[in-house]
């Protein structure tokens, strides 16, 4: 399956360049300069340390105290091997088992940040979806019927979930992590806060990249495009490159800034965020030395 994935976003990019050619690509390339590099660095470090929070917070909810300074350095390394490796989620499991392994329970490791990392994507789903509510999109005309199939989508959840003697044994477990790792009084701003803030970061530096590459439409157009095509981000990638570019290409292109800067774009944004993570780089070198860094969490607690 992870195979059938990584051929699907590589034949996504293919038709790209074969729709378009290799010239956006190169523009986008182009288009990166010193200042855009900068500010990338800036708000990759600013949106790091955001996941590194709610990681340890969500940590902290399931019982194992995470120090934070550990857990940006993990982060960093993690953001890297996620961009660098196909799969696009390499670095998230390397984490997991990292962690699990430093706190001998890999399976609260992968639970903890598999919670940690779908709290975020919920947040930047909600906000991408009250986002194109209120401004223009090409999916706007759209948007009711996405909100009603989310609220079919859930009702059909908890009907299964309360007709399947399996689902309730699976919905108690869930529900036990999601109360202790997320919905905690101290736990849900935190983690809400953070999850904003990481999505507002990436969706600013997707803005940044879009005025490198030539496109002129305003702010507030451009905002529910880049959103959109974040929304494709967390699809499998051939190290971060193929949705990304699919999808920009098709919302520029629908939105009438034409496919080609939005592939350009796309190029411009890889690059930006790939030298941002270049620090994880650093991290996961250190660790191949016996004073490497690693993470050395304070152990676990009964929660």
């Amino acid at each position: 399956m992870r195979r059938v994935r990584v051929i699907a976003a590589a034949a996504t990019l293919a038709v790209v360049v074969w729709r378009l050619g290799t010239g956006p690509f190169v523009d986008g390339l182009r288009a990166v300069d010193g200042p855009a590099l900068l500010a990338a660095g800036a708000i990759g470090l600013l949106t790091t340390v955001c996941c590194a929070w709610r990681w340890t917070t969500v940590s902290r909810g399931l019982g194992v105290d995470l120090p934070l300074p550990a857990a940006v350095a993990a982060y960093y390394r993690s953001v890297f091997l996620n961009l660098s490796v196909p799969g696009g989620v390499v670095g998230d499991v390397h984490r997991g088992v990292r962690h699990g392994r430093d706190v001998q329970d890999v399976g609260r490791g992968l639970r903890i940040v598999a919670w940690e990392r779908s709290a975020g994507q919920v947040v930047q789903a909600v906000l991408t979806i009250v986002v194109l509510l209120v401004l223009p999109s090409p999916v706007r005309s759209f948007m009711p019927l996405v909100v009603v199939a989310l609220v079919v989508t859930v009702v059909g959840v908890v009907a299964i979930d309360r007709t399947r003697v399996w689902a309730g044994r699976l919905r108690n477990a869930v529900a036990a992590d999601i109360r202790a790792g997320l919905l905690q009084r101290r736990a849900l701003p935190a983690v809400a806060l953070a999850s904003a803030v990481v999505v507002l970061g990436h969706a600013v530096t997707f803005l940044i990249a879009a005025r490198i590459a030539g496109v002129s439409a305003p702010l507030l157009e451009l905002l529910p495009l880049a959103l959109l095509a974040m929304l494709a981000m967390v699809l499998p990638s051939v190290a971060g490159w193929g949705p990304r570019e699919g999808a920009t290409a098709w919302v520029f292109g629908a939105a009438g800034l034409g496919a080609d800067r939005g592939v350009a774009t796309a190029v411009a944004y890889g690059v930006m965020v790939l030298a941002a993570s270049l620090p994880g780089a650093l991290v996961l070198v250190a660790g191949w030395f016996p004073r490497g860094v690693v993470l050395r969490p304070r152990g676990i607690r009964n929660v």
